[in-house]
Parts: C-alpha cells; sequence; structure tokens
C-alpha cells in the first residue's frame, strides 16, 4: 500500500483547538473536522503533521491516530469500549497471581497489590484475586463499577482507556494511567511483569524483547496523549 504524498507546506494548530494544514483545515478519516478538547492535544497533533517527510505516515503520528478514533469511532461505540473494559474484571491481570515459584509471587504483590488497593479506593470496585488463569468470579455489582467508571470518561479518556487496557491486559492499569496513578514506565513495568521476571530467570531473547519494547513504546504514546489532555477546560 503506497503512502499518500505530503500536500502541505505547515502545519500549525488554529485557535479553536484544530489543525490547519496551510489553508486547509485537519480532517479526520471519517469527515469530521479536527477538533481537540485541549489547545495541549491540538499542537501536539499539528507537531506530528509537521515532522513528515515527503510522505504521510500514519504509523508516526500515534496521538492523531488517538484523536481520530476518538472523534470518528468512541461516540458510535461506546457501550462496546464499556463493556470490553468491563469484561476485564474477570480476567485482570493484577488479580490474576501465580502460585509459584515464591520470587514471582512475591514480586506480583509487591507491584499488583497496591494498584488494586487504589482502584477498589478510587474506583470503588474491589476485585478478587486469584491464581491461574481462568476467569474470575466477580459479583455483577463490582463489574458494575468498573463500567461506572468507564462510562463517566470522556470519548478521549475512554479512547484511552480502551487502548491502555488492551496493551496491559488489565483495567487495572488502564484506569491508574488514565487517571494519572502511574506513569508510563510504571505502566509499562506492571503489565510486563511477568514477562520481564522471566527474562531475568532465564536470559534474553531478541523477539520477546522486541515485543516489550514496542509495549513500552505504546503506553508512553497513550501517555503523552493523556498527559496532553490535561484538565478538561483546559
Amino acid at each position: 500500500m503506497s503512502l499518500a504524498r505530503r500536500f502541505y507546506k505547515q502545519a500549525t494548530a488554529t485557535p479553536d483547538r484544530g489543525v490547519a494544514l496551510d489553508e486547509r483545515r485537519l480532517r479526520t478519516p471519517g469527515g469530521n473536522v479536527f477538533a481537540a478538547p485541549t489547545a495541549a492535544l491540538a499542537r501536539a497533533v499539528a507537531d506530528e503533521w509537521a515532522a513528515q517527510g515527503d510522505a504521510i505516515m500514519p504509523a508516526s503520528m500515534p496521538l492523531t491516530q488517538l484523536a481520530f478514533a476518538a472523534l470518528d469511532h468512541t461516540p458510535r461505540r461506546r457501550d462496546e469500549l464499556v463493556a470490553y473494559v468491563e469484561k476485564y474484571a474477570e480476567t485482570d491481570l493484577v488479580c490474576h497471581r501465580a502460585d509459584s515459584p515464591a520470587e514471582l509471587v512475591a514480586r506480583q504483590a509487591g507491584a499488583w497489590d497496591g494498584l488494586r488497593d487504589w482502584c477498589a479506593a478510587f474506583i470503588g470496585a474491589d476485585l478478587p484475586v486469584v491464581t491461574g488463569v481462568l476467569a474470575a468470579d466477580v459479583p455483577s455489582v463490582e463489574r458494575a463499577k468498573v463500567r461506572a467508571a468507564a462510562e463517566a470518561l470522556d470519548d478521549f479518556r475512554l479512547t484511552a482507556l480502551g487502548q491502555a487496557t488492551g496493551l496491559a491486559g488489565s483495567a487495572v492499569i488502564g484506569f491508574a494511567l488514565v487517571h494519572a496513578r502511574l506513569t508510563a514506565e510504571t505502566a509499562f513495568a506492571a503489565a510486563a511483569l511477568d514477562e520481564l521476571w522471566s527474562l531475568e530467570r532465564w536470559g534474553e531473547d531478541a523477539e520477546a524483547r522486541a515485543r516489550l519494547d514496542t509495549q513500552r513504546a505504546e503506553f508512553e504514546n497513550i501517555a503523552r496523549f493523556i498527559a496532553a489532555l490535561g484538565n478538561e477546560s483546559s
């Protein structure tokens, strides 16, 4: 698939939180005029477009892609995204623990207990800790709290939550990143704990390390997107 050629000289944020490509207004793939909820996100998106070379490479514009998703897809898929996040209450990484070896059990507890406690205090959802990989039997009232916390987010933050949850295998980590309880680095460390521990114990594996590097970069992009959203009134 050939890449689109760059058709503009300058990309700048506009006073109304849009992006201008020379005299044209940036539009989403769905045809919506791009409008960010914050000036910071508009500037960040404009910077991605300004940094393009002769060809436009969507993969090099992660904040643009997240913003486009928030404008084109999330408004009509909110129920689907909320249900997707809610489902992780049954399989959340931070609640599914190993029963051995002792070193891994202790490392999981050290990294994940605080996140689970934060989830219970901040979101109100007290998710049970289980061993093994089978889905946990989570009371409907606790699932409803996860659902309500997702529903309370605007389209941009819900987009970020869905991306972070799938990336981490954990709604708890996703919520913690969206609400600035975790940084990109600490979210990555929590999500990749098992694989990082395996590399420490059994040695480096090039394929696993490449996968982890990609995961880390994706967390960084989501965290930059969330930071650019700032306060809803900014």
